[in-house]
């Protein structure tokens, strides 16, 4: 066994670990910090499979943005962990078949593409030439990928759009103006007359001061 070898399956065996106490952990901030160290590990396993910049952007998209994020919201609201669990066991026996057909269908997968033997390097390139991964990957994306890509864009702007409109709430300690009001408003609007009654004059009654002996 060559170190490569004995790195992927130290990187595997932690992998597995990791994303069993993600599941199986009490605590919510401890399920993310394993879902971090899950993250390392399969960001390992493709810088072994000489997937360098699908490593990195692991790395930097999940463990450095989206995880942080989480561990700031976790840490931040306060959850119930025993209303989380209540009737766990209840969906326990739907969530477990759900789960076994879904190993099934991974598995054929996987032994599918196990059986295929891979293509040589020779028929894809020249020898002596390198390969970028990240223009395969380019290339794959906006060609064969396309419109899975865009698909993928579009829900992730509905998602963008629907978490914007969910925290814009009204506060009814605060002024806000309609633009198109006041573009609609008339000078009629502006200024409004008045009918005031005439100011009737004040009748001055003259003081007379007796005089005194």
């Amino acid at each position: 066994m060559d170190v490569k070898s004995a790195l992927f399956y130290v990187f595997s065996a932690v992998l597995l670990f990791a994303a069993l106490r993600v599941i199986t952990v009490r605590n919510p901030v401890h399920a993310a910090l394993y879902l971090i160290l899950a993250f390392f590990q399969a960001s390992g396993i493709w810088m072994l499979l000489k997937a360098e910049f699908l490593s990195i952007t692991l790395v930097l998209v999940y463990v450095g943005a989206v995880m942080v994020l989480f561990l700031f919201v976790v840490m931040m609201i306060d959850i119930n962990i025993d209303a989380l669990k209540k009737g766990f066991w209840s969906h326990f026996p739907l969530a477990a078949s759900i789960g076994a057909v879904l190993a099934l269908e991974l598995a054929s997968v996987l032994m599918g593409g196990f059986r295929s033997a891979p293509a040589p390097i020779e028929a894809v390139a020249a020898p002596g030439t390198q390969i970028s991964n990240t223009k395969d990957l380019g290339i794959a994306l906006y060609t064969d990928y396309l419109y899975p890509l865009e698909i993928a864009a579009v829900i992730l702007l509905v998602a963008i759009i629907a978490a914007i409109a969910l925290t814009m709430r009204e506060r009814k300690d605060s002024k806000l103006q309609d633009p198109a009001e006041q573009i609609r408003v008339k000078p009629a609007d502006r200024l409004r007359m008045v009918k005031v009654d005439p100011v009737h004059q004040a009748v001055v009654v003259p003081v007379v001061e007796e005089n005194k002996p």
